[in-house]
């Protein structure tokens, strides 16, 4: 009878304390990411069997708590597709979600759309998306593989974008916060392969690799509408943006500093950019309630160059470069041996012209130094980043570019 008292009591209390796997797919309980996304609570695990699903499925409204995450996992990681539709998942007013494992291709809206649902003050917040690979846009618009509205406190890594819609991005944030992108690889992206704006704001892109992604492989800002903005009242399109440890090879220009403030580009390689390596724009001309483009960082670089560059620093209109800080990158001509080196807004400090930084095999994507190159040991003394692209610490005289010296 006491046994009994005991089952009948265990019956009572909240689900939440029974988490489960719930198990979807082909042939499972669940057919689909939207059915198990209904009756998920906090605790559980969406376990999704290997095989290819149809794209359209909705996250609508799926909470974890703190300490209690659902995760939604694939079976086997990169064995779980999710095919076509206008958009493989929309997630509106999610939090506390581990995402891993999926492949999502050939949508013809955005690949995978996580938003606030237009309630500014209740983002959509603590999201991991690990693992996870996005690719083949089935469309040649503003059309995004991964777009984000309304989006804090995001961590993203290890995850892959390939083949983008020509006019769209493989990120696009809007009003996004307190985030990290790290250890992601970008490949043949159309406008851009991470967009950051609408009042977004401390992100965090860290050793990724960007080859030919796009116009512009990094968009510092942008242009939004005055209605997307979060804060509302957002005097900026994005600020307190962080770029370290990153590899760029190609595309038209790898950064460009667009109505953002108080952002740093730093210890990161560039290996020949296509028109640019960067620039200073200002596409929101509201001067009465944004600020101009201003009080940004360009430091530790390596930039390796060839005869495709034809201007280093473009400035726009409406814009305050005079205030930006260069210091401490290496720039190399590998077709003209006689370049004078960059012309830029304001005098560089302590940067290296002229001197081929030695790359072990660039051709192969690998970027690292030797000890005897010009780059070792000639960075300027600064706290971040900590590691380098490989995850490797920077050594206290640390090195120009995106690797610390082979040792």
């Amino acid at each position: 009878m006491r046994f009994l008292s005991i089952l009948l009591l265990l019956s009572c209390l909240p689900r939440s304390l029974w988490a489960i796997t719930l198990h979807t797919g082909h042939g499972q309980r669940y057919a689909d990411m939207t059915a198990a996304a209904k009756v998920a609570v906090p605790g559980d695990t969406i376990l999704v069997h290997n095989g290819t699903y149809r794209g359209d499925q909705s996250l609508q409204g799926l909470q974890g708590a703190p300490g209690k995450w659902i995760y939604l996992l694939a079976e086997k990681s990169g064995a779980v597709f999710f095919e076509g539709g206008a958009t493989a998942w929309a997630g509106t007013d999610i939090a506390y979600l581990h995402i891993e494992g999926f492949v999502f291709t050939g949508q013809t809206g955005n690949g995978v759309n996580l938003d606030d649902g237009g309630t500014y003050t209740s983002p959509a917040h603590h999201i991991v998306l690990q693992h996870c690979i996005f690719r083949n846009m089935a469309a040649t618009g503003n059309n995004d593989l991964l777009k984000l509205s309304g989006v804090d406190a995001l961590i993203m890594q290890q995850c892959i974008f390939l083949n983008g819609s020509p006019g769209g991005s493989g990120i696009d944030m809007v009003g996004c916060h307190n985030s990290l992108i790290r250890q992601c690889r970008f490949e043949n992206m159309g406008a851009n392969a991470v967009q950051i704006k609408g009042g977004s704001s401390d992100i965090r892109i860290e050793a990724c690799i960007f080859k030919n992604a796009g116009s512009r492989a990094i968009n510092l800002g942008g242009g939004t509408g005055q209605a997307f903005f979060r804060p509302a009242d957002a005097t900026w399109e994005a600020t307190a943006l962080k770029v370290y440890s990153n590899i760029f090879t190609g595309s038209e220009v790898p950064v460009a500093f667009v109505g953002c403030t108080w952002s740093e580009v730093v210890n990161n390689t560039f290996y020949k950019p296509g028109r640019w390596v960067i620039r200073i724009l200002q596409e929101n001309r509201d001067t009465v309630r944004f600020v101009k483009c201003s009080n940004n960082t360009f430091r530790n670089n390596i930039i390796y160059m060839d005869q495709q560059v034809r201007t280093i620093c473009s400035i726009g209109p409406g814009t305050a470069p005079e205030t930006f800080t260069f210091s401490n990158n290496a720039w190399f001509h590998s077709g003209n041996s006689a370049w004078p080196g960059p012309q830029l807004p304001v005098p560089e400090k302590d940067g290296l012209t002229g001197k081929d930084p030695g790359f072990s095999n660039a051709e192969q994507e690998d970027f690292s130094i030797p000890a005897s190159s010009p780059a070792a040991a000639a960075g300027c003394p600064v706290q971040h980043p900590q590691n380098d692209h490989a995850g490797k610490r920077f050594l206290p005289t640390r090195a120009i570019g995106a690797l610390e010296v082979k040792q």
